[in-house]
């Protein structure tokens, strides 16, 4: 059992929000119970997931895409007021992190797709240094960006959309998760013979 403060700020340590100019707020969303001894994670703060965490007696949930971004009315209808009634009725504290969770060099989710896909990042691109520019862990080069794109939907046991120009061997690869199209320009800036994102 942890106190959510001291959860809260080793969380804040850990990923430095303070570092990033985000689409929401990162940390403690909603609070709920000053005592934390179960939590549960995931990637949005989706009503699926917050009564899972209710099933599971969790009183903390941490996901990637929380309930507040920039943007939106702040009026508390429809799935919003679904959500945080139940998070409130049941006492849980959201904790999200957007950005810093991306960009961590161990934990995110750059990492953690290089490690995936056996790819070694040696540098950084785009907006705040988000964008991971690197290569093949074993040096050698993709055939052509179809090899690249066959071995990504192994890896992520997804299907790949894949935009390509010529079958140039693909060297220097460049990755950013989430929608970072507007990195394109960056990426290829930066070096990159390919550039993967979602």
């Amino acid at each position: 059992m942890i106190d959510r403060a001291e959860l809260v700020a080793a969380a804040n340590a850990l990923l430095l929000p303070e570092r990033f100019r985000d689409y929401g707020p990162n940390g403690l969303q909603v609070e709920g119970r000053a005592r934390v001894a179960k939590l549960v994670s995931g990637v949005t703060a989706s009503r699926a997931l917050i009564e899972a965490a209710i099933a599971a007696g969790a009183d903390t949930v941490l996901v990637h895409h929380g309930l507040f971004w920039r943007g939106q009315s702040g009026c508390v209808t429809g799935w919003m007021k679904q959500r945080l009634a139940l998070l409130l009725a049941h006492d849980i504290n959201l904790l999200a992190y957007h950005l810093p969770l991306d960009a961590h060099p161990e934990l995110g989710n750059n990492a953690q797709l290089g490690l995936r896909m056996g790819w070694t990042g040696h540098s950084h691109f785009g907006e705040q240094d988000l964008g991971w520019l690197g290569e093949r862990a074993d040096g050698q080069a993709y055939a052509n960006a179809q090899a690249l794109a066959d071995h990504l939907g192994l890896a992520l046991n997804r299907s790949v959309s894949l935009i390509s120009h010529g079958q140039a061997a693909i060297k220097n690869i460049a990755w950013c998760s989430g929608g970072a199209q507007s990195y394109f320009e960056a990426a290829i800036a930066a070096g990159a013979d390919a550039f993967v994102t979602g």
